[in-house]
């Protein structure tokens, strides 16, 4: 598979370690925009995701087995594990959210591209499945800078998130019981280089333009989109903005950092 993909999670991953690792014990109780999350529960959260993709790209047996734990409480498994690993002493913490974000660059590098890899939702392609611990990375992470109240430059590993955001359009309109427009929307965003990032035929009557910060912040459910640069050209168009989930699971109405 690409390994310019797998490298866009762990350069994102290291970004985000720079962030929490100079933190005191205080810190690292600091509440973030996810209810009930602090920053501890965050990384916890990443920690686990990594390990249990690991388990989906080299072990399908171990995989199986969380998925049925995760079927007995499936609204509350996600938070039961965040909390669970965020108990343990930060360093530790620290460090296993190192080690296995590791093994699961190695593990996706090393994976045949064709094959698909076990998920909670539709199996994945490596590559997908590498551009799914990208985002979620980066969206768990904007949860960590807001808490810490400091703004993240951006990169252009945005572009992967962008992507991923496009594609979901459907997804987004079927979980909120929508039909999705049979049309394709033309959308133009400026990557954090200045380069124009572009998708759709470009005579779509239905446009999205502006950063493409913006739009992973929407798309990722991190902000609203009134409260962005996005510029939304017709009423579908707009409409999409207020429902667009570039992640798995039901729709969450802005409950920021909370999906599988």
């Amino acid at each position: 598979m690409s390994a310019d993909t797998v490298q866009a999670f762990l350069d994102e991953s290291a970004d985000l370690d720079a962030l929490v690792a100079p933190l005191d014990d205080a810190g690292w109780r600091t509440d973030t925009p996810a209810a009930g999350w602090t920053i501890a529960h965050q990384i916890a959260h990443l920690a686990w995701t990594d390990e249990v993709a690991l388990a989906a790209a080299t072990d399908h047996a171990a995989f199986a087995a969380v998925g049925e734990q995760a079927m007995k409480d499936p609204l509350g498994f996600v938070d039961a594990e965040a909390e669970r690993l965020s108990q343990q002493p930060y360093a530790a913490l620290l460090a296993s959210w190192r080690e296995r974000r590791e093994a699961l660059g190695a593990a996706l590098r090393d994976a045949d591209p064709a094959t698909k890899l076990p998920w909670f939702g539709p199996p994945m392609s490596p590559r997908s499945m590498a551009t799914a611990r990208l985002m979620e990375t980066w969206a768990h992470g904007q949860d960590v800078a807001d808490a810490l109240g400091v703004r993240r430059e951006p990169t252009d590993r945005l572009r992967d998130i962008a992507h991923l955001g496009v594609r979901t359009r459907n997804f987004a309109y079927a979980i909120n019981e929508l039909a999705p427009p049979a049309e394709e929307f033309r959308i133009e965003l400026t990557g954090p280089s200045g380069d124009l990032w572009t998708w759709g035929p470009e005579d779509a009557a239905e446009r999205v333009t502006g950063p493409a910060e913006d739009f992973c912040l929407v798309v990722a459910q991190r902000r609203e989109a009134e409260d962005t640069a996005l510029v939304a050209e017709g009423e579908e168009a707009a409409r999409w903005l207020t429902f667009a989930q570039v992640f798995a699971g039901a729709p969450k109405a802005m409950m920021r950092g909370r999906e599988a």
